[in-house]
């Protein structure tokens, strides 16, 4: 496997030089399309064979983390989907209540049994149900769309009978909207729970995760989540005012209250002088 711009790609073997891109990878740069919606008109067969329509997976208060891969892929896709796995395991989210998984394969001659056989081997990878994670097939030719939409390129090399794509998931809105691009074939948990919590921002569920979105930001360059330090030194700046003005309330009602204390201490001694008289 080789990294490239972010994204990994299948290769042959041999040693290339540092930096080198292998020649079967070129014009498969992944071209992020941020904030586009896609179509969840677009159909697939699920593992029972079923044709359904994208939309079917987009329900209220879900993000969708969407996959592009294929069953048969002899390893990278392996690799990607363990290390997803590896990573959702460690949060408290739980698919087909928090969020919804979608494989889906580009390759059109897969079919819904072997997406039943892989879902049935990632249910006990995952150890956890599995009912929120649907495992699709191609119907009508609507993969390549749905790659275009996506940005994801990938091309079929007939030498190698195999797929040459990115390792390259997705987070979407409930609404079918790109909301982040995620890399590799291992992902950092913090990484995967800062990119549902900004799919689903504004559900009451995230409310405590929203918290974290305010230090945190995306940064394309490092391909993950980094502290936000104008968001934290404006929030710091934010807290000072607020103890500062709490602690001037103090102070005037403690000027306030002496005050009183002191008039009070002076009236008898100005009613003696009185009765003296």
């Amino acid at each position: 496997m080789a990294v490239l711009g972010g994204s990994v790609y299948a290769q042959s073997p041999g040693q290339r030089p540092p930096g080198l891109r292998p020649l079967m990878t070129q014009g498969l740069e992944i071209e992020e399309r941020t904030g586009r919606t896609i179509d969840l008109n677009l159909t697939f067969k699920d593992e029972s064979g079923a044709i359904v329509p994208l939309s079917t997976f987009f329900k209220k208060g879900r993000p969708v983390l969407l996959d592009l891969v294929y069953y048969r892929c002899p390893k990278l896709c392996n690799l990607m989907l363990n290390g997803q796995v590896l990573a959702l395991r460690e949060l408290p989210f739980q698919p087909g209540k928090d969020y919804e998984l979608v494989t889906v394969s580009i390759d059109p001659k897969e079919t819904p049994e072997l997406a039943k056989e892989k879902k049935a081997a990632y249910a006990n990878t995952y150890q956890r149900p599995v009912d929120g994670w649907h495992f699709l097939t191609d119907t009508d030719n609507h993969t390549k769309p749905l790659a275009d939409l996506v940005g994801f390129k990938y091309r079929f090399d007939p030498k190698m009978d195999q797929y040459i794509h990115p390792a390259t998931f997705l987070v979407l809105t409930e609404e079918g909207k790109i909301s982040r691009y995620l890399y590799g074939a291992r992902f950092k948990t913090f990484d995967m729970r800062m990119a549902i919590t900004e799919a689903a921002r504004g559900e009451t569920r995230f409310s405590v995760e929203k918290l974290l979105a305010i230090c945190y930001q995306f940064d394309p360059n490092a391909k993950g989540y980094v502290v936000a330090a104008t968001r934290l030194m404006q929030g710091a700046a934010g807290l000072m005012v607020v103890i500062f003005g709490f602690w001037l309330w103090r102070f005037f009602k403690w000027e306030k209250l002496r005050s009183v204390q002191g008039l009070n201490g002076l009236r008898p001694a100005a009613k003696q002088r009185e009765v003296k008289a």
